[in-house]
């Protein structure tokens, strides 16, 4: 388990360990398989690394037009693991293409929100 919170930690920051904490009264046994199954058995495999992997998340997230809030947790964690704010703007104008401009526009105000609390911080 440790391996999977130092994964957690790396890709998804403080951020990641916020929503960890928030399901610890609520949820404890959820927090623990949202630990194990991603971090332990999905971004451990080979083939892709943390950045690509935050790519697809944020695509797949972007799209969903459903999860405001952990849309926002994985554009930090793409921060975190290398993207910059140019390749997430990006990637939400890709997804325009095939999501359509309301899912790209809720996911620029989320991106927005991110970049914002974390000005100052280098990318």
């Amino acid at each position: 388990m440790e391996r999977r919170k130092r994964a957690l930690a790396a890709i998804d920051g403080e951020t990641g360990q916020n929503v960890v904490a928030a399901l610890a009264d609520i949820a404890p046994d959820f927090a623990t398989y949202l630990i194990e199954f991603p971090f332990g058995d999905i971004y451990s495999r080979p083939g892709l690394g943390p950045r690509d992997r935050e790519i697809a998340t944020i695509a797949a997230l972007a799209v969903m037009g459903n999860a405001a809030q952990q849309f926002k947790v994985h554009i930090e964690a793409g921060l975190n693991v290398g993207l910059t704010r140019d390749e997430i703007t990006e990637i939400l104008m890709q997804m325009a293409v095939y999501a359509g401009f309301p899912a790209a526009l809720n996911g620029f105000f989320s991106a927005k929100e991110v970049f914002a609390a974390r000005a100052g911080i280098a990318d």
